[in-house]
């Protein structure tokens, strides 16, 4: 009897606080596969996503409403409708919707969506399917409705990939192009251990030149270096050097951290002692290394730097600096059903020394998130005997985050959230 009652006494261990990313997995990575793998690689997605994410154009607004049905999960919407906040004759409001329906909730890569738009093209219809158990897919991109067709390039595009944890290549092609564009693009792109190498052809659209495969300006190369899993728990690290069409030299770094940071809250339960914060940075290096003069609106060598700093699932900082501008973006997002999100990005411009704000709204039930407990060794907290003998002891059916969960690759236990978007290069 002693031992049930010193057992039931027994305090609950200590636990971390682990928040869900504010936007994972991003919205480009549904759409991954009807894009060239080489754009996508290299730690070019969350270098686009740290950079442009929540950062407005100076004096211009955005909503967007990102919505599915309860009944069916397959199927969503999302609206966006953006413009400058001053009337602008020059500028105008621009309003689309995006219908999408997916054929499995898991699975991003087969889909089907109808875009309509303000603007041009009214009606674009988009279609993909990949069968992960060979490795192959197709998929295509047609302008249904345009307003103007003039050339073969607006009569649509078609893919064919292949796809597997090593290696992805693939091309794509117009059906109604002459014979001189085929194909419009081809890539080749290969994993070996953190090494990632590819290869892109891209000619320019109606170029007439015969020997444009040996014409190195249609060529682009890049070679990069990566560790990390791909989910927010995880650490990573990207670097990524380009050579772009012969003419222009990237060099890039990324790096997602992730830290824990004490937490006092009345809030909180007692056991919760801790936090899991994220923190990205990047850096992205942009110069012309052919002797070619550039037009007068486009400099030899440009720079830029990001950070950002999620402290928890409602409060997200980021800053990016560049040669002619720098800008400030803060985020405060409720996780109501569905999530509701206000951000505001402030822009100083170097060159006519002004600043300029912009605002967004966004409203989503896509991606769910709620806050998982983990074990106090999870991240950085100095384990003790007692956290060893009660880490791994929680309530009954709630079962903790455990480092060495992640560390093996083993997400199946944990939110979609917080898995990697994609076992696939």
């Amino acid at each position: 009897m002693g031992n049930l009652w010193s057992a039931a006494a027994e305090p609950p261990p200590l636990m971390v606080l682990v928040p869900p990313l504010f936007d994972f997995p991003p919205l480009a990575a549904r759409t991954r596969m009807l894009e060239s793998s080489y754009n996508m690689l290299f730690g070019k997605l969350a270098l686009r996503c740290l950079f442009e994410d929540y950062f407005e154009e100076a004096r211009h607004f955005s909503t967007r409403i990102m919505l599915k049905p309860i009944d069916d999960p397959h199927v969503d919407l999302i609206a966006t409708v953006a413009g400058p906040l001053d009337n602008k004759p020059e500028e105008k409001i621009v309003g689309n919707a995006q219908f999408r329906w997916q054929s499995d909730v898991e699975d991003p890569h087969t889909f089907v969506d109808l875009f309509v738009s303000t603007d041009d093209p009214t009606l674009l219809m988009r279609s993909c399917a990949f069968y992960p158990k060979y490795g192959f897919g197709a998929f295509g991109i047609f302008p249904v409705l345009l307003k103007n067709r003039i050339s073969s390039k607006d009569y649509g595009v078609m893919g064919l990939r292949y796809g597997s944890s090593n290696l992805s290549v693939g091309a794509t092609l117009m059906p109604f192009a002459l014979g001189d564009d085929v194909p419009k693009s081809a890539w080749l792109v290969s994993k070996m251990g953190r090494l990632t190498t590819g290869v892109q052809y891209e000619p320019p659209f109606g170029s007439k030149n015969e020997q444009k495969y040996k014409n190195l300006d249609n060529w682009s190369c890049a070679i990069g270096y990566g560790v990390g899993s791909g989910s927010p728990l995880s650490p990573s690290f990207n670097f990524g050097l380009e050579l772009a069409k012969n003419s222009q030299f990237i060099a890039s770094f990324y790096q997602h951290v992730v830290v824990q940071r004490r937490v006092k809250n009345p809030l909180e339960e007692n056991e919760v002692v801790g936090i899991t914060n994220y923190i990205d940075f990047g850096f992205e290096l942009q110069t012309r290394v052919n002797d070619e003069k550039a037009p007068s609106s486009i400099h030899d060598s440009t720079f830029q730097v990001a950070a950002s700093w999620q402290a928890n699932k409602n409060f997200l900082v980021k800053g990016k600096v560049g040669p002619l501008s720098s800008s400030v973006a803060l985020a405060f997002k409720s996780w109501w059903k569905p999530s509701f999100t206000f951000n505001v990005s402030a822009t100083r411009d170097r060159i006519k020394g002004a600043t300029a704000f912009g605002f967004g709204i966004r409203v989503d039930n896509i991606r769910e998130g709620s806050y998982q407990r983990a074990d106090p060794n999870f991240v950085m907290l100095t384990p003790t005997k007692e956290h060893l003998a009660e880490g791994i002891q929680w309530k009954v059916g709630k079962r903790p985050l455990l480092q060495s969960d992640v560390n093996s690759g083993n997400f199946d236990s944990m939110p979609r959230e917080l898995r990697p978007f994609g076992k696939m290069l």
